[in-house]
């Protein structure tokens, strides 16, 4: 790594693994062997179910866990044995942990007067901290009077008010009904954009991930699956789970690569834009949902039959039957189940991996009584 490179770096997790010992004795590994490189002033979401060990990679971080081995360092310095209040980072829980007895300056300029900073820099700093997060004039508001919105501000304006370089956020917006999540995803992007800061967000919402990260690093059974830009992840998914975890895809785990650009599926040969994979190599093939193109039935084509359909606003959603396999189309076009259809699919958008010990998982769509007909 170049030296710009590594000056570049804010945290880095070496080869961390966490044993949590349980009550019968056994032991129970939620990290395995986790390598993960930060970079200064970049938005990154640790993504994946619950218990896949994101929140406990980030309490690691904040010094709330201690790895079982492995190092996390700052800057290049070994945090081992550096308690959580004297690391150069902030936390915003989910429950953002208000005083409820305290106005919302008072709540924000708690951590300064603990460190009895003069009166007028609290002041001037936290007017300041009001201001990142569009709270201009509600200094002496109540906790009990703020929205779920305008609490989830303050929290943040608390952590920010002592100007961390890294600021955690453990799954901050999950109280937060839809419409508020999602206008405080674009506010939390353009906040840290404002401050100049590291964020390091935890999440299992896919759309949450995708909407405001820089970089997202996809986890599952304590094991990082892949780390890349949004983009990466979702156009190429290095397996069958991060496919299947990150939108809605299209799995078919019994391909053959009969060679380069030329792969074998639900007994038709494809064109596609894949090399490497040698010859009559099993693979796993992944097809977004909008990426198959339906049009009449036609000789040369994989056909099949919809079978249900329902209405999304943007799209259609729709099932067909095809080739042995229940495909899921999204489509601008409505085709009524019944309709006998042919599907294509050109080939830059037929993803080819290889296997993986997700490749065997069983995808289920949503039972075919989530459907109506229009």
């Amino acid at each position: 790594m170049s030296q710009d490179n590594q000056d570049n770096l804010l945290i880095q997790l070496q080869d961390v693994c966490k044993i949590f010992e349980e009550e019968d004795g056994t032991q129970n590994q939620v990290l395995s062997h986790i390598q993960l490189d930060v970079r200064k002033n970049t938005f990154v979401t640790l993504l994946g179910p619950s218990g896949c060990g994101k929140t406990t990679m980030l309490r690691i971080i904040g010094g709330f866990e201690t790895p079982t081995s492995g190092k996390v360092l700052f800057e290049g310095n070994d945090l081992a044995g550096t308690p959580p209040y004297k690391r150069p980072l902030n936390t915003v829980f989910q429950r953002y942990a208000l005083f409820p007895h305290l106005n919302v300056a008072e709540n924000i300029a708690f951590g300064l007067k603990i460190r009895k900073l003069p009166k007028a820099e609290i002041q001037e700093k936290v007017k300041r901290a009001l201001h990142l997060v569009n709270m201009d004039g509600y200094d002496r508001r109540r906790i009990s009077q703020l929205s779920g919105g305008q609490q989830q501000r303050v929290a943040i304006a608390r952590a920010i008010v002592n100007e961390p370089k890294l600021l955690l956020l453990d799954e901050p917006l999950g109280a937060l009904d839809l419409k508020l999540r999602q206008e405080m995803q674009l506010e939390l992007k353009r906040m840290q954009k404002r401050l100049g800061i590291t964020f390091i967000y935890v999440t299992h919402d896919q759309e949450e991930a995708l909407t405001m990260s820089d970089m997202i690093v996809v986890m599952n059974d304590g094991v990082i699956q892949q780390i890349g830009t949004p983009e990466d992840i979702y156009n190429e998914p290095v397996n069958a789970f991060v496919a299947d975890f990150i939108g809605e895809s299209n799995i078919i785990n019994t391909a053959v690569m009969n060679r380069d650009k030329l792969v074998t599926f639900l007994g038709r040969t494809w064109e596609c834009a894949d090399v490497g994979f040698g010859e009559n190599a099993p693979v796993d093939v992944i097809i977004r949902p909008e990426d198959v193109i339906l049009d009449q039935p036609r000789e040369d084509k994989l056909c099949g039959e919809v079978t249900a359909i329902i209405f999304k606003g943007v799209h259609y959603e729709m099932q067909v039957s095809a080739g042995g396999f229940n495909w899921l189309v999204h489509s601008t076009s409505m085709w009524e189940p019944g309709t006998p259809v042919s599907l294509d699919v050109i080939p830059f958008n037929i993803q080819v991996m290889a296997k993986s010990p997700y490749s065997d998982l069983q995808f289920r769509r949503r039972e075919e009584d989530e459907y109506e007909e229009v």
